[in-house]
């Protein structure tokens, strides 16, 4: 879900294909084939406006196509058996076993701002992380981490609440690998839904919403997977931004220009998958505290739904994710 990777040499077109931007003013939005119609009207199209109506076409065809590459896996990848590292896992924080299946998450459900939120950690913790998931929505993996975060530090502990920017209709799983156009068109036309912008402008009034439920909350911090990584990039770019410290994991549509506008602490933690040379520029364009680094061997998604938490390997890293995320937030929340 890390879209610019297979994009072509502009990452404007994996933009527009995600509602980052609107399409360039010169060209007419383009329609998916299944929504074009036979015009009524008996007046005879002129042969520049067809032309430039299948330009049209072909154009979104193409940035579909680049989009969907990043969901198909490129290789059969052999994992590392090289050891997971743990430099601070004593240093803040003792991880309960994770379970591999059957994962019994340890919060519950509540409406707040509107949305159904998974809600998990103590009733006296004084600092809250808004979780933004992957496109998969609720997975046993994503509510294991929200429960991992929410009471792993013994140090400081966390309220941790998940919104249901979807409404309950999540892309299912099944879509993945979009290798075929009924998966293909299911897929652009969830993204096209929820754009990361339309759910970062939804940001600030569900914080709202939940510190007056929880006043007891003094400081915030926001965290996002995959998807859910590009709104944390638009949100901690704005210079009101109520969060005290942000956290990418596997961010989805990495872009350098983001990383400009962002002041608060910040951590990436990126996969293979992740454009190295994007990852690297993001890095070099913060401007506060930040920890950036590659898991070189995990996919995108390995702290999130697509975790295969039956490798070991995988697992372990899983952990070392979440510790490094729970070191950092020590620091800076």
């Amino acid at each position: 879900m890390s879209l610019s990777r297979h994009f072509p040499a502009s990452r404007r077109a994996a933009a527009v294909a995600s509602g980052l931007v609107p399409p360039p003013p010169s060209t007419s939005p383009a329609l998916p084939s299944s929504s074009i119609t036979n015009s009524t009207s008996n007046s005879p199209v002129p042969a520049s406006q067809t032309l430039t109506h299948s330009r049209n076409l072909a154009s979104q065809s193409n940035r579909n196509q680049s989009l969907f590459k990043q969901f198909t896996p490129r290789q059969t990848c052999k994992m590392s058996t090289m050891p997971a590292q743990h430099g601070h896992s004593e240093a803040c924080c003792n991880i309960p076993p994770v379970i591999s299946k059957g994962y019994s998450e340890k919060g519950g459900y509540e409406e707040l701002g509107g949305f159904k939120s998974y809600v998990t950690g103590p009733k006296d913790a004084t600092k809250g992380i808004i979780s933004i998931f992957d496109i998969f929505g609720y997975f046993p993996q994503t509510l294991q981490g929200a429960d991992i975060l929410a009471t792993s530090d013994h140090s400081q502990q966390y309220k941790v609440f998940i919104p249901d920017w979807f409404d309950g209709e999540p892309c299912p799983l099944e879509l993945f690998p979009p290798d075929t156009e009924e998966k293909q068109k299911k897929l652009g036309a969830f993204f096209q839904k929820n754009p990361p912008p339309g759910v970062a402008a939804k940001v600030p009034d569900y914080v709202a919403a939940v510190a007056a439920k929880y006043p007891e909350i003094k400081s915030w911090a926001i965290m996002g997977l995959c998807w859910g990584g590009k709104v944390v990039s638009l949100v901690a770019s704005k210079p009101d931004t109520i969060f005290k410290a942000g956290v990418e994991c596997h961010p989805a549509m990495v872009d350098p220009s983001d990383a400009t506008n962002i002041k608060i602490p910040l951590a990436m933690l990126a996969s293979m998958d992740e454009p190295p040379e994007d990852v690297t520029k993001f890095e070099q364009n913060l401007v506060g505290p930040k920890h950036v680094e590659t898991f070189g061997d995990q996919i995108h998604g390995w702290m999130g739904a697509r975790s295969d938490l039956d490798d070991e390997h995988v697992k372990a890293e899983y952990i070392r994710g979440y510790e490094t995320v729970l070191k950092f937030l020590s620091k800076h929340v």
